[in-house]
């Protein structure tokens, strides 16, 4: 039997206005606005609760006055700009060879199974978690290893250390 994807709810979607004031401060940097197409992507992904909505690149065309297609472009061509909402924990696991050699997709699947995650991209019935396994976050000599949000790397994992690690930011967001 297949599974129906569910529709991604929409809402309108501005960028506040510090998040204007910071696109506005980017595109001064540069010699060229679509230089500055990267960061302001962050800026928007952060106040769009982790992802890049249509809405989203329609702001920031409208915003930083670069066709829409050539921002659509970049977050589509770079991982680090999620397609999808994700939880309030985006969970990104490295499972390249090292990484998977020394357990990264066990570790990736321990921690799943913790959070209530049945397969990658899936977030959540808390809205709390979304795995991604992704290529190598650069780290060979402590893998495996992986990213929560954009926050510093978490290294020298093994299963029970991912399960504890979902356990306390499930502590720490009160559920």
């Amino acid at each position: 039997m297949e599974m129906q994807k569910q529709p991604i709810p929409r809402k309108a979607f501005k960028l506040s206005p510090e998040g204007v004031a910071y696109v506005k401060n980017e595109l001064v940097r540069y010699e060229q606005k679509q230089s500055a197409i990267i960061r302001s992507l962050y800026r928007a992904q952060d106040e769009n609760g982790g992802w890049v909505s249509p809405e989203v690149i329609a702001e920031l065309s409208n915003v930083m006055d670069i066709p829409a297609a050539q921002i659509e472009e970049v977050a589509t061509f770079y991982t680090m700009f999620n397609k999808q909402p994700v939880g309030k924990y985006h969970i990104q696991v490295c499972c390249t060879l090292t990484c998977g050699m020394l357990g990264g997709r066990e570790l990736t699947d321990s921690m799943m199974k913790e959070a209530g995650c049945s397969r990658t991209g899936e977030m959540s019935k808390d809205g709390l978690f979304t795995f991604s396994k992704v290529e190598c976050l650069g780290s060979c000599d402590t893998a495996p290893m992986l990213q929560v949000n954009r926050d510093p790397y978490i290294e020298g994992l093994n299963e029970q250390k991912g399960i504890e690690l979902v356990r306390s930011l499930r502590a720490k967001a009160g559920k």
